[in-house]
């Protein structure tokens, strides 16, 4: 069943996604940061300002909060987000030489960051295999009966020991655009829903 579930969202939704526009890799790290309760939209809409104005990481880490929030002013949590890219920046800096770490344990270090950025992160900037957990993929797992853990990382294990290894750094965006637009929180649309005949509620 599982498999059949993975070659549908395959086919429906594809195996690669295009991630967001940068030159460095602490550009898609403040990108995944700023996607955090916002669309992919809206965060690419604020980019290419924010890049202009910041051009280098030490230039974000010297400007003010109040500045950076300027320039992501449409994006959700705009002053939060601000705080913690500074922040973010400084630290970079500060304590890895400038480089963005390459392991979760580092990567939570940083202001701003928690598992599902870090995870995204390592999954888009190098291939690293890994399981994002948001809330579409959290709802999404549990009705399918995929995952019975009470929290993202909980889920997160279970998913990693239930799919295989390459499709992990997949079904985050996979089930996300099912969750938009079929398997929403309120009203599931279950009629239309292309996993409906293996989807436990249905059968």
């Amino acid at each position: 069943m599982t498999e059949e579930i993975l070659k549908t969202l395959d086919r429906l939704y594809g195996r690669e996604k295009e991630g967001f526009p940068h030159r460095e890799d602490w550009q898609l790290l403040c990108a995944i940061m700023l996607s955090a309760q916002s669309t992919d939209r809206q965060v690419e809409a604020v980019l290419p300002e924010l890049y202009r104005r910041y051009p280098t990481l030490r230039s974000l880490a010297e400007a003010e909060p109040e500045k950076i929030r300027d320039a992501i002013r449409s994006v959700g949590l705009c002053q939060i987000k601000a705080g913690n890219l500074k922040a973010c920046s400084k630290m970079l800096l500060e304590n890895f030489s400038g480089k963005v770490p390459k392991t979760i344990p580092e990567l939570l270090k940083l202001p701003g960051v928690g598992r599902k950025t870090a995870t995204l992160f390592l999954a888009d900037a190098y291939g690293i295999p890994g399981v994002t957990v948001d809330t579409h993929v959290f709802r999404i797992a549990h009705r399918l009966g995929w995952a019975r853990g009470n929290t993202p990382a909980k889920v997160e294990q279970e998913l990693m020991e239930l799919l295989p290894v390459d499709h992990w750094n997949r079904i985050n965006f996979q089930l996300i655009y099912l969750g938009r637009s079929v398997c929403t929180a309120r009203k599931p649309d279950c009629g239309a829903c292309p996993l409906k005949e293996w989807c436990p509620k249905l059968i």
